[in-house]
């Protein structure tokens, strides 16, 4: 009788625990608060290597161009670091993305479109908007390059990036639904590794606390 009483003890346990697993691995945003998220820009600059004038795209005039740039670096503000820092004589020319709130700057990223083993982003700690931030590096997207080339950037044309193909010819336009065809890859890796490494963690919490529930009913009975 008391080793049928443990036993249903345990099962009733064990289920509690996996369902709060899959509780938490179905909505890993669920553990911590959700970052605030930054002002919607309407604007933006962009200044670097090559390029002698300062670009200024604004979102009511080149709404499809101002789409392609901010795609680049939109979710870097509430992102982990998932880069470490690299030399800098693998990163080559240097972009600067500013976003802009109503004329005044709000976020700033270093964009590295030909960096060595793709392209890198880098996060400042300071930013114009002011408040905390932590520094951070990130790989970019793959369409970065060609991003960068459609805004000003003299950088080798690569029809292969976008679909469809690109023409010659600096901040042409594009349509919105053919820009960045490798966003919702990058986005879908990054969610399942966040996942992957959030369920494996509660994975082993699980099988300890079994593991040590079960020595203790074997030593008891």
């Amino acid at each position: 009788m008391v080793r049928g009483a443990i036993t249903r003890l345990v099962t009733a346990a064990a289920g509690a625990v996996v369902a709060l697993a899959l509780t938490l691995g179905g909505a890993p945003g669920a553990a911590q608060a959700a970052p605030k998220a930054p002002p919607k820009a309407d604007a933006l600059q962009l200044v670097g290597n090559g390029i002698e004038e300062t670009v200024l795209v604004r979102q009511d005039e080149r709404p499809r161009l101002f789409q392609m740039l901010t795609s680049e670096v939109d979710w870097l503000a509430s992102a982990s670091s998932s880069s470490s820092a690299p030399k800098a004589a693998q990163l080559g020319p240097k972009y600067t993305l500013t976003l802009l709130v109503k004329d005044a700057p709000s976020q700033l990223y270093h964009l590295y479109p030909l960096a060595q083993g793709g392209p890198r982003a880098h996060r400042p700690a300071k930013q114009p908007a002011g408040g905390k931030q932590t520094e951070a590096w990130f790989y970019g997207r793959l369409s970065m390059p060609e991003s960068l080339r459609m805004g000003g950037a003299p950088l080798e044309i690569k029809p292969d990036v976008v679909h469809g193909g690109i023409g010659g010819g600096v901040g042409t336009d594009l349509a919105v639904d053919r820009v960045n065809p490798m966003e919702e890859v990058s986005q879908a890796l990054a969610e399942f590794r966040r996942l992957f490494l959030l369920n494996g963690a509660v994975l082993l919490v699980i099988l300890t606390g079994l593991a040590g529930m079960a020595f203790l009913i074997r030593r008891r009975v």
